[in-house]
Parts: C-alpha cells; sequence; structure tokens
C-alpha cells in the first residue's frame, strides 16, 4: 500500500464485471458508456515498468468507473512505441493496426447496445487515437479521447505538479507520482537522481528519443509523490464528468458531423493523443 488512502473496489488491471453486473448497469442509465484504456508496452527508464502506460490508462479508467456507472474494459496494451525502439523490451504494433483495433471494439460495443466509447490514452504517441476519434465522430458515432491536454493541465495544477507538461514528457513527476500512489510495488529505487531535462524535442519523429535522452527519460521524476499521484486521479475523475454529459446529450444523437460530436471539439476530437505525459 502507498499510504495514500483506500483503493477503489476493483483494483486489478483487469475489470471483474460479470455478464449481470453489466446487465444491471445497462438498466439504469439512457445511454451506456464504455471506457477504453490503451496504453503501450515501452522502456520508461531504469525505474519504472514496461507497461507504465498501460497501468496509467488503467488506473485512471478504474477510477472513472467508481465514479460513474460506465463499463470499464481490459487494456490494449501494446500500441505505437516506434520512437522507443531503441531501447530492449519496446514492443509496437502499426497505427493502422491500432485504428483498426479501436474501431473493431466501438463497432462490437455498438452490437451489443453500447453507442459510446471513451478512450482512455496513456501514451503520447497514439498519435492514431485522434484521427479514430475524429473519423467516427464525423460518422455520428458517439466517441471521445480523454485525457485533453486541458484535463492534464488542470489535473498538474491541482496537484501541484512542479514540471510543466512540456518538461514532463516521458517517466517524469506525473507518471511517477501516479504509480507511487497507485502501484508502488512497481517503482524501482532510482527515480529520485534520474531527472533530465529535453525541451526542444522538435525532430522527435524523425530521430527518436534516443536522440534526446541516454537514459530514456525526459522529466523531473524526483519531484513524484503519492498525494500528488491521488490528487491527478481525483482531478481527471472530475474532469470526466464533461465527457458523460457530451456523450450522453440527446442532442448529440441528432447533430451534424462538424457540430459536437465532429472536428473542434477538444472534449470529443482529435489531437488529444499528444497532451499529456507518456
Amino acid at each position: 500500500m502507498s499510504g495514500s488512502g483506500a483503493r477503489t473496489a476493483a483494483y486489478g488491471v483487469l475489470p471483474a464485471d460479470t455478464t449481470e453486473e453489466v446487465r444491471t448497469r445497462a438498466a439504469g442509465v439512457s445511454t451506456q458508456v464504455a471506457v477504453l484504456p490503451v496504453g503501450s508496452f515501452e522502456q520508461h527508464g531504469p525505474f519504472l515498468p514496461l507497461a507504465t502506460d498501460t497501468l496509467v490508462a488503467c488506473t485512471v479508467a478504474r477510477e472513472i468507473a467508481a465514479a460513474y456507472p460506465v463499463h470499464l474494459l481490459p487494456p490494449v496494451t501494446i500500441a505505437c512505441s516506434h520512437e522507443h525502439a531503441a531501447w530492449p523490451g519496446t514492443v509496437s504494433i502499426s497505427s493502422v493496426t491500432l485504428h483498426a483495433v479501436v474501431r473493431d471494439i466501438a463497432a462490437s460495443l455498438r452490437r451489443s447496445g453500447v453507442d459510446a466509447l471513451v478512450v482512455v490514452n496513456g501514451h503520447g504517441g497514439n498519435y492514431v487515437l485522434g484521427n479514430v476519434v475524429q473519423e467516427s465522430s464525423a460518422r455520428g458515432e458517439r466517441m471521445a479521447l480523454f485525457p485533453a491536454p486541458e484535463d492534464w493541465e488542470a489535473a498538474r495544477e491541482r496537484a501541484g505538479v512542479e514540471t510543466s507538461l512540456l518538461t514532463d514528457m516521458h517517466a517524469g513527476e506525473i507518471e511517477t507520482s501516479i504509480l507511487l500512489h497507485a502501484h508502488p510495488e512497481f517503482v524501482r529505487p532510482g527515480y529520485e537522481s534520474a531527472d533530465f531535462t529535453a525541451d526542444d524535442r522538435r525532430h522527435l519523429l524523425t530521430v527518436g528519443m534516443s536522440a534526446y535522452t541516454e537514459s530514456g527519460v525526459i522529466g523531473r521524476p524526483s519531484l513524484g509523490s503519492a498525494e500528488k499521484g491521488k490528487e491527478l486521479l481525483a482531478s481527471l475523475v472530475e474532469s470526466f464528468g464533461a465527457y458523460v454529459a457530451l456523450l450522453t446529450s440527446p442532442v448529440l444523437a441528432g447533430a451534424p458531423a462538424n457540430s459536437a460530436a465532429g472536428e473542434g471539439n477538444s472534449a470529443a476530437g482529435a489531437g488529444n493523443s499528444a497532451g499529456g505525459p507518456g
């Protein structure tokens, strides 16, 4: 235990619902909403596990499911981590594959009566998730990407995170704090002295992470704490309320493709995947 307070009832990474529990939850809402954590399997320096982004996405999704009547799905654990290929252990799939997987999951949910899907993204390199949401919304489907950059910024301010979102790029203060709160057993010694910054990363997609950091860390993990992790999660759960309201709104069902369900809406549209750490 981290000493930062009681955890939610759904402790594990995988949801433990039975089909009857899903049926009961669905009976109490007009529009069913599912939450899909998407992470990655990539290096996070010498002190955080390869599964960090998946653990972060699952932790956020689990806290959301404890606060709202949503269906919690198991995570997508391998995604687009090509910029981390220089480090042992990193595994990626193509953006085309990730796009297809999320679309297939959304289609399967609709067939079972779940019309709305929120993708909880834990990895900034999953850029394609913004396109999935953008295209789905244009087709009139109910989908959103969470958290947006604004949600991370609000969480950072509430938690007293000192590092900016630009500097806190990978294995930094935010990710270390969330794991210290939710999964302290996975945080190895060494984060206290692993700080490294590289704010100018304009060629990242061309040269990869190894051109900017030898350790794999970009950020200030030494500033992380379990208390900050707890507050980060509390803020994100609060921010999620606007997404539920949007996706369950009767107005959204009849909206044209370029309105609330389509492009230009920061809460449900594209561009969110690179807004936070990971």
